[in-house]
């Protein structure tokens, strides 16, 4: 019986052979594989993004550091400036503009730029965010990097008013100690939250939000009357 099915197949067609063994039916045991499409895992950068302001800053963060740093710090400092101007303004005074311009640059043109070094700096020379690591940048914060940039703040501002040197040397004996001393009362439990907690791509960010508060107080005192 086989040699004569074996036989039979033999003589027929091509065609008529394959139609034969395709319609023999298929194994149960015969495993079905199901492909997915190569979209479900593929890293393609088609694929949909997470949207959202924090998304988006954090990625600008990675594109453009210093830029997005230095343009945050300007909003804030010219928010600060706004809100104390408001505070301190009589019923019948408006907005003084130009001093809120003044301002904002200095948070765009330096403070931006230099906490993204200042913070990078204190990362890589105190890598470690135990209790004492943090503490020992809290120092460095007070006696390294406010000093320097109050100075800066306080001699920038004056300049852009027309201060002279001894003007400006005037209003630094003046207004600078007394705003360090306020600054420790404020400053070391923000900046250990600071550097305990935040990342440190973000650590500039949020130093400049706690500065808005901070800068309230600042930007009175830089709009004090010249020294003399």
């Amino acid at each position: 019986m086989k040699l004569d099915l074996i036989t039979k197949l033999a003589k027929q067609p091509n065609q008529s052979y394959l139609r034969t063994l395709l319609s023999k039916p298929r194994s149960p045991q015969t495993p079905q594989i199901h492909v997915l499409p190569k979209a479900m895992y593929s890293s393609s950068p088609h694929l949909p993004e997470k949207k959202g302001l924090i998304q988006w800053y954090l990625r600008m963060l990675e594109v453009r550091p210093i830029f997005t740093k230095a343009v945050s710090s300007s909003l804030i400092y010219a928010a600060a400036d706004v809100t104390s101007q408001m505070i301190t303004m009589p019923p019948s005074g408006s907005i003084d503009f130009v001093r809120t311009t003044r301002i904002a640059s200095f948070g765009l043109f330096i403070l931006g730029p230099s906490q993204h070094f200042w913070f990078s700096f204190v990362a890589n020379a105190l890598p470690k965010r135990d209790v004492v690591s943090t503490l020992k940048k809290i120092v460095m914060g007070q006696l390294i990097f406010g000093p320097i940039i109050n100075s800066i703040f306080f001699s920038y501002n004056a300049g852009l008013q027309g201060e002279n040197g001894h003007q400006i040397i005037a209003r630094l004996k003046r207004d600078l100690l007394p705003t360090l001393m306020g600054g420790l009362m404020y400053w070391p439990l923000c900046d250990f939250l600071t550097f305990k907690i935040i990342p440190v791509g973000l650590q500039p960010l949020i130093n400049s939000s706690f500065a808005y508060l901070w800068s309230i107080y600042l930007t009175y005192m830089a709009g004090l009357e010249k020294a003399e």
